[in-house]
């Protein structure tokens, strides 16, 4: 007796003595003991726990579900954390509401068990969780600021923010989704641990009008969490980030606040790459406005020889001064398209892919360019040594920074003066100190006027965007420092010297290139022309017609259509079609692209070669199997097409 009587005041010792709230709960859920610690934690007079529901002590949006926790543990109690991976929250007798963490233990067994619940006020413990949180979306958030203004595009921001977005989170998933370069809608691009298949539904899934999808398809994965940030464009929703967790308790407010200012960071690197590409576009049209006098008197004498060439066939004449006069047609016309496709790269909207340029061709052909452009009170003068190394750039770009810097060079000399442009190698080794360059071989090309040059505080300024000293109206001041940015991007750079009343000399650094890009030429084989049935799909009546001529000159048959759908038509209805030759732009409908995949569905293995006299459509075409043939094309360039897929068809 005395031993059960010592062991009830040891444990009668121990409870009041324990540094955390302490009660004692019977199987029905009432307390039958609370110690001082529980009684002052729940703001509660000594004595006036005992008998209460257990539920008295959580907030009342929480008492009616309690009880069916509180069974679920009693049909089997056990030693064990109360609520893993929820947060608890219990109320005082005032009402206000903080924080706990809760242990279980049972206490007694049998006819009348008793279970006991240690209970730890965790608000301070939480605040500090809370603010070495916050310290650490700062440190992610600011990382990410760090990035986008030191690498200036947002390519390079993209793969970062995923794995840093998951280690400040502690979450499973994130994806970053913008819009799709050659479709329309979304496209990932950046992800980490999203599940494959999730992360193929994505851009669908963000499609759908319904709210529901993404979290219904991510729980189907595994991950109970999704939170989704509109990423905002210039003109509204232009991408989106995700998170995802397994865990299904919501995202709190700070890891919320976290998310939405990284897709403001992405939203603002966006807006800037949109506001640089308009301000690159509207520089270059700048130029062209300069340019349009040079190219149509260019454009007039192109058509002038076709024009007279035309009419002395009409006049009958044969032979070999027949054959001069249609080589002299020709070779306008060639001119005439080369201008274009010049003029429309230059002109373009989106950047060019950078491909290995051939320098003494291509600033041949600069050369007549801007002779007709700048004037004859300039002399242009042009150097390129023939075996000056190939570069790797874009050739929109450079098009556009050599004509920039003519133009300013023009500006400088009012009366008249000298260009002079010349390009050599230069290579680096690491000890070398040129342009901020890394040690590598490069080309420079410089460009150098006899003008009023600049003194030392607008050199200075030279490179600002929109610094400019030109009358209003005359200039944006965007020149040099687009010129500069395109060198940067390109791996090279850019150095301006002048003196004023001496000229300036404007010296661009390429990095040579390290491959070439350019197709071997392969031997020609025997042509295989003549015996063919050609599907030619052309909407402009007088160019389906040379086409149809075309293909009858080297003995193909042909069926002809003037829109994608009757072309599908006749493909359906007629089995003995054996190629398809369609436009891209085709002018209502499908477009040829669009047209060559739908016939390919129901022609598995139908050849398809595709024709447009837009620059960019190239861009649009992501499968190998459609071969493109820019207009103007001469019959001599159809039929190497055509062989080529023919004697392709016959080995597959």
């Amino acid at each position: 007796m005395n031993a059960i009587v010592a062991e009830s005041d040891l444990f009668r010792a121990l409870f009041e003595t324990a540094p955390d709230a302490t009660i004692v709960v019977d199987r029905d859920g009432r307390i039958v003991l609370a110690n001082a610690q529980a009684e002052a934690l729940f703001g509660r007079a000594p004595g006036t726990l005992a008998g209460e529901p257990v539920e008295a002590l959580l907030p009342t949006a929480l008492r009616g579900g309690h009880a069916a926790h509180r069974e679920r543990y009693m049909a089997n109690p056990r030693l064990r954390p109360m609520g893993a991976g929820f947060e608890l929250v219990g109320q005082r007798l005032d009402g206000s509401e903080f924080p706990v963490e809760i242990s279980l233990s049972p206490v007694r067994a049998g006819a009348s068990p008793l279970y006991a619940a240690s209970i730890r006020d965790i608000s301070e413990t939480q605040r500090v969780r809370q603010a070495l949180a916050r310290a650490r979306y700062d440190a992610a958030v600011a990382e990410a600021g760090r990035i986008a203004l030191e690498s200036r595009a947002v390519e390079s921001l993209l793969p970062s923010i995923p794995g840093m977005v998951a280690g400040a989170l502690g979450i499973d998933g994130v994806a970053v989704l913008l819009p799709a370069q050659q479709r329309s809608g979304l496209q990932v691009q950046a992800a980490l641990g999203v599940p494959p298949a999730l992360l193929d539904e994505l851009p669908a899934l963000l499609a759908r009008d319904t709210d529901d999808a993404l979290p219904a398809a991510a729980a189907a994965a595994g991950l109970q969490r999704t939170a989704s940030l509109p990423l905002h464009g210039r003109y509204g929703a232009d991408g989106a980030l995700l998170a995802f967790a397994a865990e299904p308790s919501a995202f709190d407010r700070d890891q919320l606040h976290f998310l939405q200012s990284i897709a403001n960071l992405l939203s603002a690197a966006l807006q800037r790459r949109h506001s640089e590409e308009q301000l690159a576009h509207a520089q270059r049209l700048e130029a062209i406005g300069q340019l349009t006098g040079g190219v149509a008197h260019d454009f007039n004498n192109l058509l002038t020889v076709i024009s007279g060439n035309l009419q002395l066939l009409q006049d009958g004449f044969e032979g070999a001064e027949r054959e001069q006069i249609v080589q002299g047609a020709m070779r306008a016309v060639a001119n005439g398209a080369a201008l274009t496709r010049k003029l429309l790269a230059f002109a373009r909207r989106q950047r060019l892919t950078p491909r290995t340029i051939a320098l003494p061709e291509w600033l041949a052909d600069l050369h007549a360019l801007l002779r007709r452009t700048l004037g004859e009170s300039i002399a242009v003068s042009i150097r390129c040594p023939a075996a000056t190394p190939a570069v790797y750039a874009d050739p929109g770009e450079l098009d556009a920074a050599l004509v920039n810097l003519a133009l300013n060079a023009r500006d400088a000399m009012p009366r008249g003066g000298n260009l002079d442009i010349e390009a050599g190698e230069l290579r680096i080794d690491a000890d070398g100190e040129v342009a901020d360059l890394a040690a590598g071989h490069y080309v420079v090309i410089a460009v150098g006027d006899t003008g009023t040059g600049m003194p030392a505080d607008v050199l200075a300024r030279a490179l600002e965007p929109f610094f400019t000293t030109k009358d209003a109206g005359r200039g944006s001041g965007l020149g040099l420092s687009m010129v500069y940015g395109f060198a940067r991007q390109s791996g090279g750079s850019m150095t301006i010297t002048s003196e004023l009343g001496y000229g300036t000399r404007v010296a661009l650094y390429l990095p040579v290139a390290t491959r070439s890009e350019a197709a071997t030429p392969t031997p020609a084989g025997t042509p295989r022309r003549g015996g063919k049935v050609v599907l030619v799909v052309e909407d402009e009546p007088e160019v389906r017609g040379i086409a149809v001529a075309f293909m009858r000159a080297l003995g193909h048959d042909t069926r002809v259509a003037d829109t994608g759908e009757a072309a599908l038509a006749l493909l359906r209805a007629d089995a003995s079609i054996e190629l398809l030759f369609t436009d891209v732009v085709l002018g209502s409908g499908i477009n040829g692209i669009e047209l060559a995949r739908e016939a390919r569905l129901l022609r598995p293995g139908l050849p398809v070669l595709l024709t447009s006299g837009y620059e960019r459509t190239g861009e649009d075409i992501d499968d190998p199997q459609l071969p493109l043939l820019r207009k103007p094309y001469r019959r001599e360039a159809l039929a190497e097409a055509l062989d080529g897929l023919f004697e392709r068809a016959a080995r597959s």
